[in-house]
């Protein structure tokens, strides 16, 4: 085109001219800027169809908004072409992040803005209207991509949440079954669920308060990762939603990684402000490890829970007595009036009372030795002797003949507290 001279065109009329000349090259710029974003951005792309699906989504914003800067039509009445959405769809399933999504539109709009500046410049138009004329189509352009990429980005988030929930979802179930028994193909199972179920296991049942955030799970699921990571685990552990604030989890690890698994665990948790509660159970071998190992871990959280009290941040399967509290855990009631009748008043919910019976139970726990006793409890002798005697009077009878009995009761008073003691 001979350069003009006419300085009163109108830099609009000029603009839809260049949109005539660019929709020319249509199809050579869609291809153009398709190459270019699978090149700086290959997550774009990938197999045909995707590339395919990306040449269709570069092609229809540029017939959305070519026409816009020739008619003149107000940005804020264009919708994101069919083929972006789908586009962002497909790559919200294929776990494409969403700042890769912005970046390929930011480089996509830089594409086109060269694009749009190199026919200017062929257009030979006087330097001013040139200018005012890739002016007006750039802040146009700024203004479609802003309008567009938030309308693809929502899509891109939306599938992105549904994709999510399905495949928790399904994963979810998978794992259920597992827990449900029967034989099973462990490495097959271990694909569907992707976790590694010959491994060592740890299982665990999380749960917090609720937030305001609502964003309980992910706050969990981070955690557990990161216990994970200083645990040694190699592999990813395995998070399965319970119920909003409450979860599932099993950390695989190695046989040397396991010994050390609960108390490494317990100073991981107590390192954290604001860390959820956790029940532990053994960590176990196998297909039959992780069935055994969550067993375990529900049952520790049922006593933990029993009483209503927050719990202590840890509780574990392994911890002295916690499977025989676990039997009395339903009825707290009746494990009161039981506790009562075996301790009589040594049930009683004091200070005093309360050392007496740590004492007791001690004692009866290193085989009624008076010295094995001093050393656990980090106490004299004479003292062991002189809180075993005063445990006994405040009972008021001798424990030879029911000591099995006042061991459990022990047990419930250390487990339940003041929930099955009398005031």
């Amino acid at each position: 085109m001979p350069r003009s001279h006419d300085t009163g065109a109108l830099p609009a009329e000029t603009a839809a001219m260049i949109m005539d000349r660019l929709s020319a090259k249509l199809p050579a710029m869609t291809r153009s800027l398709q190459e270019l974003l699978f090149q700086e951005r290959s997550a774009m792309g990938g197999d045909g169809e995707l590339m395919t699906l990306l040449y269709d989504a570069v092609q229809g914003n540029l017939e959305a908004f070519f026409p816009a800067i020739r008619h003149g039509i107000p940005i804020d009445r264009i919708e994101a072409p069919t083929a972006a959405l789908e586009h962002a769809r497909r790559m919200a399933q294929r776990g494409t992040s969403v700042d890769e999504m912005v970046r390929a539109y930011r480089l996509g709009h830089q594409g086109v803005l060269k694009m749009i500046l190199d026919e200017v410049r062929a257009a030979e138009l006087e330097t001013q209207l040139g200018l005012l004329v890739f002016e007006e189509i750039a802040a146009s352009s700024f203004e479609y991509i802003d309008r567009v990429s938030h309308q693809v980005m929502t899509a891109y988030q939306a599938e992105r949440d549904r994709w999510l929930a399905n495949q928790n979802q399904m994963r979810a179930l998978r794992v259920r079954e597992v827990l449900d028994g029967g034989e099973l193909d462990v490495d097959e199972t271990t694909d569907l669920i992707r976790y590694p179920l010959h491994r060592v296991h740890l299982a665990l049942t999380v749960w917090c308060a609720e937030q305001a955030a609502g964003d309980e799970l992910d706050a969990m699921e981070r955690f557990i990762t990161e216990l994970a990571a200083a645990l040694g685990a190699r592999d990813r552990p395995l998070f399965v939603a319970s119920d909003r604030t409450t979860a599932w989890a099993w950390i695989p690890l190695d046989a040397a990684t396991s010994v050390d698994a609960i108390a490494l665990t317990r100073q991981f948790v107590g390192s954290r402000a604001a860390a959820p509660w956790l029940t532990a159970g053994n960590p176990l071998t196998g297909l039959a490890g992780f069935r055994q190992s969550h067993s375990q871990a529900i049952v520790a959280r049922t006593v933990a829970m029993a009483t209503g009290a927050p719990p202590q941040p840890v509780t574990a399967a392994n911890e002295p007595g916690l499977v025989v509290a676990a039997q009395f855990s339903s009825d707290l009631d009746h494990a009161r009036s039981w506790v009562s009748q075996v301790l009589g008043p040594l049930a009683t919910d004091t200070d005093s009372d309360e050392r007496l019976r740590e004492t007791l139970s001690g004692f009866l726990r290193n085989s009624s030795s008076f010295k094995a006793s001093a050393d656990e409890l980090h106490l004299h002798v004479n003292s062991v002797k002189y809180r075993v005697q005063r445990a006994v009077e405040r009972r008021g009878r001798p424990i030879e003949e029911d000591r099995i009995d006042v061991e459990v009761a022990l047990l419930l008073c250390h487990w339940f507290g003041a929930t099955v003691l009398e005031t």
